[in-house]
């Protein structure tokens, strides 16, 4: 298995599905990143930060346990109906939109700035080009999919900077951003793929609780064909039989935003330092261009 990761790696890493000189030429110039410094360096920046990272991963999953609750629920009342369809779908939209907000509160960490609580919710001032540009990436990565599963992930790894490029600068086009992501990830996919599994450790933990009802999920399912002896496998002994959805999907949300806690913010840190390097590297930068005015916003300074 270790020589087939190493395999799936090189390929990542080298893969560009129709590469031209340009595209080699990229990749000739990409930088290896020294991850260990980057985590050391992002621990030291959410350390020194004005508004605590801590508080504003809390706020952060704190509000995602509310709407997975309200989901939750409003599946139990109305299963398979409209309703619940409809609140499934607003939820989801909300968590990719909350997500770009502290997205934004971890980048403004790594630039130094100040980046109040109310950050969390500055997608939504672009909120269509968001939701747009996460429903663009799934698509793709869905096509491509299709092809077989590694072409699949290797889309995921070429648009990975795509929301990134939009949060930097909301001016520019969700096409745009998506392209720019294709240029930046010459050379790095198989180093962010790497990255990720530097963190597999805490992703597991964080979904302990549901990795444990999945499997006795599927242990009950397996025990219903008769694959399984039923007298020393019961389902009625199954500690989330009594359990009613909303109770267990709480203990799930909050497991996962206490282990998160922990790692989150690094790793959104540490990621975004990857961005930087390969914008650096490959000259792909989508930065907003500079305003004047005492307000910031373009308009005329008192003495002009």
């Amino acid at each position: 298995w270790y020589t087939a990761l190493k395999q799936l790696v090189f390929f990542i890493a080298v893969s560009g599905f129709s590469p031209n000189n340009e595209e080699e030429a990229h990749c000739m110039m990409a930088a290896i990143v020294d991850r260990r410094r980057l985590k050391e360096e992002a621990r030291e920046l959410l350390r020194t930060a004005q508004v605590s990272s801590r508080g504003m991963t809390a706020l952060y999953l704190g509000i995602l346990v509310v709407l997975s609750l309200v989901n939750s629920l409003t599946s139990s009342i109305g299963s398979g109906g409209i309703l619940s369809t409809f609140v499934s779908i607003l939820t989801n939209l909300m968590s990719a939109v909350l997500a770009a907000g502290f997205v934004m509160y971890c980048m403004a960490i790594r630039q130094g700035q100040r980046a109040e609580y109310l950050t969390l919710f500055d997608g939504f001032s672009f909120v269509g080009k968001v939701i747009g540009l996460n429903i663009l990436i799934a698509v793709f990565t869905f096509l491509w999919s299709l092809l077989f599963v590694i072409p699949g992930i290797i889309a995921s790894y070429r648009y990975r900077f795509a929301l990134y490029n939009l949060y930097e600068n909301p001016d520019i086009g969700i096409l745009e951003a998506l392209n720019m992501s294709k240029r930046q990830t010459l050379g790095y996919k198989g180093q962010v793929f790497m990255l990720d599994l530097s963190y597999i450790g805490w992703n597991l933990l964080a979904t302990l609780p549901s990795t444990i009802e999945t499997g006795v999920l599927y242990w009950s399912a397996l025990e219903s064909t008769g694959l399984y002896d039923a007298a020393v496998f019961s389902a009625q002994t199954s500690p989330f039989a009594f359990i009613p959805l909303w109770v267990w999907t709480l203990v799930c949300s909050l497991w996962t935003l206490l282990v998160s806690l922990f790692y989150l913010p690094n790793c959104q840190g540490v990621e975004l330092g990857y961005f930087d390097t390969a914008k650096d590297t490959s000259g792909v930068r989508a930065d907003r261009p500079p305003r004047t005015g005492p307000d910031d916003l373009g308009g005329p300074t008192f003495f002009e």
